[in-house]
């Protein structure tokens, strides 16, 4: 039986998450005021892709208070494994080493970066992921 995943979220939409996993859960002005950086996007835009984010299964929406509360229905490390493992299927065929020697060929990894993929090969090969 295949499992169920959740929506990929849009690059919009995963500016909200980043929002609602900073913050924790917040109206629809929260996450306006939190967006607004000159953009222009307006209230009752933020407030229909939140809508959007409920249907898609990405926010859940507390209906309790005049003011709807969103909060992420994934939290942030299991939305993006999410992703890498669809990244990971859809261009690398299910290949990891293609897929990091990718990442490593299009920009520059920090020292930091480097020490820690030696740290997490080290980990999984040991069978401590």
């Amino acid at each position: 039986m295949k499992r169920k995943t959740a929506a990929r979220p849009t690059d919009g939409e995963l500016e909200i998450l980043r929002v609602l996993w900073r913050l924790g859960p917040s109206t629809v002005r929260d996450v306006h005021e939190a967006l607004s950086d000159g953009r222009g996007t307006g209230y009752t835009t933020t407030g229909k892709l939140l809508q959007i984010m409920a249907g898609k299964g990405l926010v859940e929406r507390d209906e309790r208070d005049r003011a709807h509360v969103y909060r992420a229905a994934a939290a942030e490390e299991q939305t993006r494994r999410q992703l890498a493992g669809d990244l990971l299927d859809r261009a690398f065929d299910g290949s990891a080493s293609a897929m990091l020697l990718h990442a490593l060929e299009s920009r520059k990894a920090s020292r930091e970066e480097l020490q820690n993929i030696r740290r997490l090969l080290r980990n999984y090969e040991r069978g401590e992921q």
